[in-house]
């Protein structure tokens, strides 16, 4: 299985990867056919995704399309975050193997299941 350049640069070194402790958002997907597990955690002011970290457990394509995601939300407002999808995600690693697409899938849901909590969070 081939990985592009791209692909290796995220999981060699991932982007946003860590916890936000006082997250305004948090978001946990998981496949259990492959076993990986991702949480997204996200910071929003003013509407906009100041800050985003992620941690994941799962093979090199879910490392990289979680570090991707969470670059391609980081600065964009909740509206515009919820429009990333898997696509543009794999897109942005310049493509991954078909085998691998659901990892970029895991990455569109997790942050949509963060911003769902954050979105909950500010009805509550």
């Amino acid at each position: 299985m081939m990985y592009s350049q791209k692909v290796m640069e995220h999981f060699r070194n991932p982007h946003n990867h860590g916890k936000i402790e006082d997250a305004d958002g948090v978001g946990k997907v998981g496949n259990p056919v492959c076993g990986d597990v991702m949480y997204i955690y996200i910071k929003v002011k003013d509407n906009i995704i100041q800050d985003v970290k992620f941690e994941t457990f799962g093979c090199v394509a879910a490392i990289a399309t979680s570090s991707m995601g969470t670059d391609l939300i980081k600065g964009k407002t909740v509206e515009e975050a919820l429009e990333i999808t898997n696509k543009a995600v794999a897109e942005a690693l310049e493509g991954l193997p078909p085998a691998k697409m659901h990892c970029s899938l895991l990455t569109e849901e997790g942050i949509k299941a963060a911003i769902e909590d954050y979105i909950h969070k500010q009805k509550s």
